[in-house]
């Protein structure tokens, strides 16, 4: 199938509630844990569980790439109104998918950290993309940013798409959530120019999940309910 020839009126499933968008970063993060990422490919869609996501969000987050106002062609994009998707390059070869949150002007965005194929059809494109695996667990597949970005085709060309318009290359579908699972946050990983900020708990998993990158059983905890 053609996904730029898409009938949108046959789309598989719902849309996310707008609010999530319109929240923070710090907000949306965990919220977006069970939702569904979609990526339409020539081969067919790819439907993946988001299981894990961190936070980055307003000017005064040193790990965010927007401290300061910090506003380039870069950082473009996480100025925008949530929805949109704001894709970047890391160490020169990975690159790194977010979700843009909050109001136009004000820099949200949530890092994707790592996905779960919804099924073996799904992995098997992924597997395609990602090309031959190291030796270890099959979760290895996705379960990193840069990872996942490369199982799913996700590059810099599609920095700027809308996420929660359900008819474009890259967006999110309403999925199971996280009802009845435990949700675990703790620090950030791999942020220690943060200074401060390296130890805010704004990193949100659910427990348990094979397909989670990180485990800092030292500083991690599970999310008390609301």
């Amino acid at each position: 199938m053609n996904s730029n020839k898409k009938d949108t009126s046959q789309l598989y499933g719902r849309p996310l509630p707008p609010s999530i968008y319109t929240a923070t970063a710090l907000e949306a993060a965990p919220k977006l844990l069970g939702q569904t990422l979609v990526r339409c490919t020539e081969d067919g869609d790819i439907r993946c569980k988001i299981v894990e996501t961190e936070s980055y969000g307003g000017k005064e987050d040193k790990g965010s790439h927007a401290f300061g106002a910090r506003r380039t062609a870069r950082t473009e994009m996480m100025f925008q109104a949530g929805g949109a998707c704001y894709v970047y390059l890391i160490y020169g070869m990975y690159h790194c998918v977010n979700v843009v949150t909050g109001d136009e002007d004000d820099p949200h965005a949530v890092l994707i950290r790592a996905v779960e194929p919804l099924t073996a059809r799904d992995a098997e494109l992924m597997q395609l993309y990602r090309g031959k695996l190291p030796a270890g667990k099959a979760a290895n597949l996705s379960n990193g940013p840069g990872k996942l970005c490369r199982a799913l085709r996700i590059d810099k060309s599609l920095n700027g798409c809308q996420l929660n318009r359900m008819d474009g290359p890259l967006y999110l579908e309403l999925g199971a959530g996280t009802s009845g699972l435990s949700i675990v946050q703790g620090p950030r990983i791999n942020i220690p120019y943060a200074e401060e900020y390296a130890a805010k708990p704004w990193r949100f998993y659910i427990q348990e999940n094979p397909y989670v990158s990180v485990i800092d059983k030292k500083n991690d905890y599970r999310r008390t309910s609301k």
